[in-house]
């Protein structure tokens, strides 16, 4: 497991073209990744997926640009860019999710700045704010004279 943490400035760190690193990886600060990285997990503040970089492992970050290949969920709490050489095969919780022509992408995206809860329970007490209920509708036609 490696770690590697920054004292109040962030953190430049880089796996090189011919790097290759496994099992979990945590780091505050920034991340580039030209190299190859496998494991259980990837954690950063920054990550930056290089043209020659391939991980397969879940990533759980604050903002993430890929323009390599991931095998892998990404979790980010700001933003996911996929820049147009990027290849994901996973899913992706993000606020916001820019996609450049070219990308290829298999998975879900859930886009929510609520990324505790499901999107698809949101959306039902979405829905159920302000409803109209048949019965209702139809009792106040009977009374109204």
């Amino acid at each position: 497991m490696a770690f590697a943490k920054s004292g109040g400035d962030v953190a430049n760190n880089v796996i090189g073209e011919d790097s290759f690193f496994t099992g979990n990886f945590v780091i505050n600060g920034s991340l580039k990744i030209d190299g190859r990285f496998e494991g259980k997990s990837l954690q950063a503040e920054q990550l930056y997926i290089g043209q020659s970089g391939k991980i397969k492992t879940n990533i759980n970050a604050v903002s993430v640009i890929v323009e390599g290949l991931i095998i892998g969920n990404i979790s980010a709490s700001s933003r996911v860019i996929l820049m147009p050489t990027a290849m994901i095969y996973g899913d992706i919780k993000t606020p916001e999710l820019i996609i450049q022509n070219g990308v290829i992408l298999e998975g879900r995206c859930t886009i929510s700045n609520d990324l505790k809860s499901s999107a698809k329970d949101l959306l039902e007490a979405e829905y159920m704010k302000n409803r109209i209920i048949p019965q209702e509708f139809i009792d106040k036609e009977k009374k109204s004279p």
